[in-house]
């Protein structure tokens, strides 16, 4: 039998050993992550007279687009998700301008035709520059901008809506933080777009969309993330709902419940 000295030298190098595993988990984490976050997509469309380009503070060039609807009351400013760029959107956002809104995004850097390196910090950043453009140079009220947040697009979502005014905050398919897509539990420091923690935060009204078999984000994600907004909320949960093409899946009650929202701002 070891006697205790050589026993708790034993736990030591195995507490060691874990320690260092960790730490090596941790850094490894952050080094990918964005790689993980930050999927670069195929390019999906070409440079038109449809794209608009915004410079950002430190010279890089995005691509952004309007879809107009002169007769919309409120502009969608789409934040959309990791592995689509502004063509994918024009396969689905004209379905949004035929329920009567018209719909602005941008292309998160290195994505479609956009410049630079994405990160957290650069996506938010990004976002309150679209919105600024969309606000002085497109003239849409703060009162007509709705924020709209699809999947890794709810984190710059988030974040601008605690910063900027807006009619409201519609967030699909988010997650509470990035890294508990993969992890479930918060495990690792350093966790990117920790949506969970802001929305308590919120003071415009907020409606969560989400499918109940979303295999991308799972479901439990949506519920947590509405249950912890304490501003004016809605939901839309459903049944069977995947991850993409949730519109679709839904069917005629995904605008209906969608105008009830807009109808209430």
């Amino acid at each position: 039998m070891p006697k205790m000295p050589e026993l708790a030298l034993s736990l030591g190098r195995i507490l060691l050993l874990l320690a260092a595993a960790y730490v090596f988990i941790a850094v490894a984490a952050h080094f990918l992550s964005y790689a993980m976050i930050f999927p670069r997509p195929p390019v999906k469309y070409e440079r038109t007279s449809d794209y608009i380009q915004l410079t950002t503070p430190d010279g890089v060039k995005l691509a952004a687009r309007l879809w107009p609807n002169p007769a919309a009351k409120y502009t969608l400013l789409y934040l959309h998700g990791n592995y689509e760029d502004l063509g994918s959107l024009n396969e689905y956002l004209p379905q949004f301008v035929a329920a009567g809104y018209a719909v602005f995004a941008f292309d998160y850097r290195r994505y479609g035709h956009s410049e630079g390196r994405p990160t957290e910090a650069n996506a938010c950043a990004d976002a309150a520059l679209a919105y600024d453009y969309l606000r002085t140079k497109l003239g849409v009220p703060a009162d007509r901008v709705i924020i709209f947040g699809y999947s890794l697009g709810a984190g710059p979502g988030v974040e601008l809506a605690l910063h900027q005014r807006a009619a409201g905050l519609v967030v699909q398919g988010a997650f509470v933080s990035a890294y508990r897509v993969m992890t479930k539990y918060p495990l690792l420091p350093g966790d990117k777009f920790q949506n969970l923690a802001k929305v308590p935060q919120l003071k415009l009204p907020v409606f969560v969309i989400h499918g109940t078999a979303d295999n991308t984000v799972p479901f439990w994600h949506g519920e947590k993330l509405y249950d912890a907004i304490k501003a004016p909320k809605a939901k839309l949960f459903v049944e069977g709902g995947p991850h993409a093409g949730l519109g679709d899946f839904t069917g005629p009650r995904y605008w209906v419940e969608f105008r009830k929202f807009t109808d209430s701002l």
